[in-house]
């Protein structure tokens, strides 16, 4: 069953709440909508979205700031292996 970009963002909102301010909820959801959407147009038609590790990743090297998370959110799309190797790096430093 195919999962719609409003229930994907429904899903995603409580994680977004709390890793972000209430001041940029909505623009992070708007903007994960829009790397959704870069994500198909670059990986064809059966990518409808950011495949979860690739979201994980963002949103660890986000650390809930904005402005981050779009600069991430188009590197990810762009090339998502730069963006695993820099979650990778974090992950470790952080055990």
């Amino acid at each position: 069953m195919t999962v719609g970009s409003e229930q994907r963002r429904q899903a995603r909102t409580p994680r977004i709440e709390a890793q972000f301010s209430s001041a940029d909820v909505e623009a992070a959801l708007d903007l994960l909508h829009l790397a959704d959407m870069a994500w198909h147009d670059c990986c064809g038609p059966r990518e409808l979205e950011l495949p979860s590790q690739v979201l994980e990743d963002v949103l660890l090297l986000a650390q809930g700031d904005l402005a981050s998370l779009i600069r991430i959110s188009r590197a990810a799309v762009l090339d998502f292996r730069d963006v695993r190797v820099a979650a990778d790096d974090e992950r470790a430093r952080s055990r």
